[in-house]
């Protein structure tokens, strides 16, 4: 229980991240007394023993999405919990099979940093508690992100923990449970502990942007998700945001950025977008800002022609032998151009995208019977920034969740975007410390890519954040309002955009290894046992 205690109360907003390079030292200890006391134990104990402790910090730090789905809340908490106690199960077993629980204690680093990978990349995704993401508001300690991403994050916390361990284990038992002299241990942790914030204070300090500013309005309009968004209707949605955008901008504003899903008007279709009614008002609206771009959200539907390739999500049309997909999208507004538009591509499992469809359509149905949405969202296969004409600039646009993906992002960068604007509705969570984690994240993705970030949330927190991943300026929670900021934009590609996360990689290939291995040895072992019966 210590443990999911002691992450829990590192993690952001209110939350100290310095407690996580002690917070993994309970749980090393209790796996080395079971590998200690074989006999006393089950082959399961250590997934049994670790649950409790790790369900406690997954409530603990996500309990807000019950607000959104009760069940969704219930089974995202314990599902996760119940895959990091199988990790603690893994690195038990490759310890005794590969390691005969002589040292090893390092496999617990590379099985974590497997699921944190698998997190970012399966249809069950869920990197939210991603160890990395935990130092998301002290910018001042992270700047090598830029080299690393969030994983090296995770490899540091892991890092200072397992010296720290072998060096208490060397005070409390000598040579008998650690091959290192406790002190040199000591000291190694502390200089593994204080090098990288050293280095990453040198980095803050002596980065400076270089000046290419666009003048951007984040425009938060505070629509309850669930009430207004759905109960207003376009126009007064529409009407509602133009009075914003009125009262704090002008026409030397070059975007206008906007949440998701602020546009619901019904049965949008792509290929006749011109004859939806909000799409004329904003194209009529933004005449009156000649030079100005505007971001909005909105949900749009794609009908497919005859002879059409199909997408994994097409629905049919019932009663019809038509097909169609639905998007979470943005429109890219401007006088000069054709409305550009993004679809957003990181999906929420189970709210707009139902896990592993490709390979079992069949599962499409079941989001009636669960009280989910009536089949998954289409997405973009491609990180398409949207070109401003006016600036010669390329713009990331980010829907929601998926700015918690940092190598998801960096394909918007390595084609081109310079400034990266997220779109989210975090009403959904209402005033818990899900909205404004989720606001943190953001100052991650500043710093993997040295881009500026604009946000804006529908009923907050929305806000600027630099290349250092400050926050200069943000809106309080649940007000209906809009904030103006010059930011610079950059061209400068980072060796973490160029690479992604390498370090998850390798600890991939390093795991798939060490289970080959643990397999054969396992088999050896048992046949051993039985030649001996």
């Amino acid at each position: 229980m210590a443990t999911g205690l002691l992450l829990a109360g590192a993690w952001p907003m209110n939350g100290f991240p310095g407690l996580l390079f002690i917070a993994f030292l309970p749980l090393l200890y209790l796996e080395d007394h079971i590998a200690s006391n074989q006999q006393k134990y089950s082959s399961w104990a250590p997934f049994f023993l670790s649950l409790p402790g790790l369900t406690l910090w997954n409530a603990l730090t996500t309990f807000w999405i019950y607000n959104s789905s009760a069940v969704g809340g219930i089974v995202a908490i314990l599902l996760n919990s119940i895959l990091m106690a199988f990790v603690v199960e893994i690195y038990h077993l490759i310890r005794r099979n590969v390691f005969r629980f002589r040292g090893g204690h390092w496999i617990l680093a590379i099985v974590w940093m497997s699921l944190e990978y698998l997190h970012l990349n399966w249809s069950l995704n869920w990197p939210w508690l991603n160890i990395g993401n935990s130092f998301s508001m002290y910018p001042k300690w992270i700047q090598w992100y830029e080299f690393t991403g969030t994983f090296g994050g995770t490899l540091w916390v892991f890092a200072v923990n397992l010296f720290l361990f072998e060096s208490l284990m060397g005070f409390m038992y000598g040579r008998a449970k650690s091959r290192v002299n406790p002190v040199w241990a000591s000291l190694i942790g502390v200089l593994i502990f204080t090098l990288p914030m050293m280095i990453s204070r040198g980095l803050y300090n002596n980065y400076v942007e270089e000046k290419n500013p666009l003048d951007v309005l984040v425009v938060q309009p505070n629509n309850d998700p669930y009430t207004d968004q759905y109960g207003l209707s376009p126009e007064e949605v529409l009407y509602n945001v133009y009075e914003l955008v009125d009262t704090y901008g002008d026409t030397m504003v070059d975007f206008i950025v906007l949440p998701e899903s602020v546009i619901q008007e019904r049965n949008v279709f792509e290929r006749r977008l011109m004859k939806s009614r909000s799409v004329q008002s904003l194209v009529e609206y933004m005449k009156g800002y000649p030079e100005t771009a505007m971001c909005i959200g909105a949900s749009t539907y794609k009908l497919f022609l005859p002879g059409e390739e199909l997408s994994p999500s097409a629905r049919l049309i019932p009663r019809t032998d038509q097909y169609y997909d639905a998007y979470n999208t943005i429109y890219y507004v401007d006088n000069a151009s054709a409305i550009q538009l993004y679809h957003k591509s990181k999906l929420t499992p189970g709210v707009e995208a139902m896990p592993m469809i490709k390979y079992l359509p069949f599962i499409e149905k079941l989001a009636l019977d669960l009280g989910g949405t009536v089949g998954s969202l289409g997405i973009d296969l491609e990180r398409t920034p949207f070109y401003n004409v006016y600036n010669d600039l390329l713009v990331a646009p980010s829907i929601c969740y998926e700015s918690v993906f940092g190598e998801f992002m960096t394909g918007f960068v390595k084609n081109g975007a310079q400034v990266i604007f997220v779109m989210t509705n975090d009403g959904w969570w209402k005033d818990t410390p899900g909205h404004r984690q989720h606001m943190s994240y953001s100052a991650l993705r500043a710093i993997e890519t040295r881009r500026s970030v604009a946000r804006s949330a529908n009923t907050g927190i929305s806000c600027f954040i630099n290349q250092r991943g400050d926050i200069l300026e943000s809106t309080p929670y649940w007000v209906k309002t809009a904030i103006r900021r010059t930011i610079n934009a950059n061209d400068e590609i980072t060796f973490y955009v160029k690479h992604g996360d390498y370090i998850a990689r390798i600890s991939v290939f390093t795991l798939l290894t060490m289970l080959l291995i643990s397999i054969v040895r396992g088999i050896m072992m048992r046949s051993e046992r039985l030649k001996r019966l």
